[in-house]
């Protein structure tokens, strides 16, 4: 593997109770699960930062942590994908998201 290649840097496991999720997550894997707010929750693993966030339907999303958002936001509409999510700063991480060419998505976010 290249040495600048991009690492998995955050991922998020989504669905309408937050409570549900939170309790299954700390029981089944150990992990520590803070709340940050409505409707999302910080996952700390060993290995891997994630969340638990409120949604009307399940999904997994993993975060790539990249070194210019914009720039990444750019290429990967460039490489036959799509931006769900422009470039966004919510005061404590700046990320986007693009669905990749299955529909798949992803969020990106700055280094």
């Amino acid at each position: 593997m290249k040495t600048d290649a991009a690492v998995i840097g955050h991922f998020d496991i989504s669905g309408p109770d937050l409570a549900s999720l939170t309790k299954f997550y700390e029981a089944l894997f150990g992990w520590d699960i803070a709340s940050r707010g409505p409707g999302y929750s910080q996952i700390s693993t060993p290995s891997l930062a994630g969340g638990i966030v409120e949604a009307e339907q399940p999904s997994l999303t993993i975060g790539v942590v990249v070194t210019d958002l914009v720039e990444s936001l750019l290429r990967a509409e460039s490489e036959g994908g799509s931006v769900a999510m422009p470039a966004t700063d919510n005061g404590w991480v700046k990320k986007g998201q693009i669905r990749d060419p299955a529909g798949n998505l992803l969020t990106l976010i700055q280094k």
